[in-house]
Order: C-alpha cells, then structure tokens, then sequence
C-alpha cells in the first residue's frame, strides 16, 4: 500500500532529476565542457531511462526559449540605456545557452530552484508559498511568494526590530503593547513605524510602499515622507516618488489567495503570474503583451491564466515539459 510519504518523495526525486538535467544542457552548450565532463554525462544517462528522457526534455526547453529569449534580452537592454541596470532572476535569458555551471548556480533558470545568494536568509518563502512570522513586541510579518528577509540586530533596544527585505513582498503589522518601532530596509531605503499596518513590495530595483492602517514613515538619502492609510508610495534609484491615493483591495488582495487586476498590461500580469507558479509562461510577442486586462486570478489555479489568454486574445499557446508555456500571436 503506498503511503502519502512515497508519492511526495517521488515528486522530489522527479524535480531533482529536472534540475540535474536542465545543469547539464547548460553545462554541455557553455563550450567549456571537458571529456572529463563528456564522459560524466554519458554515465548519468545511463543510470535509467528517466535520466536521459529528463536531458531531451530540458533540452527541448532551452531550443524553444531561444526567440523569447533573444527578445528580453533586447528588452533588457533597452530598458538599461534609461535606467541603471538591477540584476533579476530573469538575467539569465540572454546568454543561459553559454552560461556555465556556476552561473547556473547564481541565476537559475526559470526561476526553478534557489540561487546560491538566497541560501543565507534568514526566512523565505517558495514558489507560491505564503508565510507568517511572529517577530515578538507585536510585530507580524506576512510574507508572499519569493520573498527574502534578513533580520538586522539594533545597536540599542530602544531602536525596535530591524527587518531587511531583500525582495519579494510582505505585510507588516506593528503594534506591540511597548510600542516599539519597526523598521523596515529595502532597496536603498526604510520604511518605519510604532503603530501600523503597511504593504511593502521589493522587485525589480523598485519599492512600493501601501499604507494599509496607522501611519508610515519613509526615507531614502536625504529625502523623507510621511505616508498615511490608504495611500502609496514608490522609490527607487531615481528617489522618492510621489504619494498617492490608491485602492488597497488589489494590493492586499494576495492575502486572500487572489490576484486583481484592473486595466494592465498583459507583460505585467504574465510577470507577476510567474511569480506564483512553477515554471513560466513566456509572451512571444510584444503586441500580445501591451493587450490590457482586467481580471481576478485564485492563486491556487494559475494554470488557468493561459488558457484564458488563448481564449481571450487567441493567442497560440506551446506546453513545454516543466510548466513552461509559450504564449504568442497566433498563426494566420
């Protein structure tokens, strides 16, 4: 009789197998292979039938990720020149064929596994995990999918709790019987509080800051604001924007397991979709990705969304093995 151990384990050895497979058509198209390697290869496909179905099926992958890959990397470099660069878990596409091993352990692929830089962090949350963390004195940190955060030791005790959020995003509630103040550090910046609730996002070089309850305090250099309930703001290497009214239901609507949108680019939903599910959907075409949409996503059925484009934009969409899915203008 097989328990519920056997399966969950053979779904780890499953994804173990992908991951040595997809490191191996890195490996093997990095032109740095040797016959040392050559021959290693030649002995892990060998060792069953499954090992060498998972190598022609990551390497199927790579094939079909070429033109997408060509045209983030072009994106990328547009967006550079008006812009400084910020490295992302998407760096990896515009040379992952020519890469090697070691760049495949600092920016995987896809997004499939940890990068070495992710090993350290204090907490963290998986693909489509969602995690709370009691931080003690009243402060309680809601973290959402992909999200890093480093604890910062205060020099006095006075100083409160000291959080860094490395990327991802995360609710704070602050508000302990002491009221001591919480500090919040991301991306070149701080965001702090006594007594408040606050939506902190940190992607892509750019932090979003959502006032949800109480009053938020936001500084980066020299510059500072004062953000009250029901109002927003975002900083990045440019500076503090500006603060403004918005509609906190989409913002926290992650919280409740959904995905909102309200008149956005289909390119923002497909990035923020990837940040939920295994795999990826990828838009090969940047007419497709402009179309807007309005929509309420469940975070535990995100398989959905690429039908729905098919269906809605009729778009073409290609399956690939690991949950990659292309997603283009379809054919005349």
């Amino acid at each position: 009789m097989m328990t519920a151990e056997e399966p969950q384990a053979t779904e780890a050895m499953k994804q173990t197998l992908q991951r040595e497979a997809q490191a191996w058509v890195v490996r093997l198209g990095s032109q740095q292979a040797t016959e040392d390697d050559a021959q290693a290869f030649r002995h892990w496909c060998a060792r069953s039938r499954d090992h060498a179905q998972a190598f022609v099926q990551a390497r199927q992958v790579w094939q079909a990720m070429a033109p997408a890959a060509q045209r983030v990397r072009q994106q990328e470099a547009r967006e550079a020149a008006r812009r400084l660069p910020v490295p992302g878990r998407r760096a990896f596409l515009g040379g992952a064929v020519a890469a090697s091993v070691a760049y495949l352990a600092v920016s995987p692929p896809l997004a499939l596994w940890p990068s070495v830089a992710e090993w350290g962090d204090d907490y963290r949350t998986a693909t489509g995990e969602q995690r709370e963390v009691a931080m003690g004195d009243g402060v309680v940190l809601q973290m959402n999918t992909q999200t890093r955060i480093n604890l910062r030791h205060s020099a006095t005790e006075s100083a409160g709790e000291a959080i860094e959020l490395v990327s991802g995003e995360a609710e704070v509630l602050a508000g302990g019987p002491t009221s001591a103040r919480v500090t919040v550090a991301a991306g070149g910046g701080t965001v702090s509080a006594t007594r408040a609730r606050f939506n902190i996002r940190h992607l892509d070089g750019e932090v979003c800051v959502t006032c949800l309850a109480g009053q938020v305090d936001v500084a980066q250099g020299t510059q500072q604001a004062r953000i009250d309930a029901g109002r927003q703001l975002r900083y990045g290497p440019a500076g503090l924007g500006v603060v403004t009214g918005v509609d906190t239901g989409p913002v926290v609507a992650w919280r409740r397991r959904q995905l909102v949108f309200d008149q956005v680019p289909l390119s923002e939903v497909v990035a923020e979709v990837n940040r939920y599910r295994h795999g990826r959907l990828i838009l090969t075409s940047e007419a497709l990705g402009r179309s807007r949409v309005q929509a309420s996503f469940s975070i535990d059925r995100l398989d959905d969304v690429a039908f729905l484009v098919r269906d809605v934009y009729g778009a073409e969409l290609t399956q690939l093995p690991g949950g990659i899915v292309l997603l283009g203008v379809a054919s005349a």
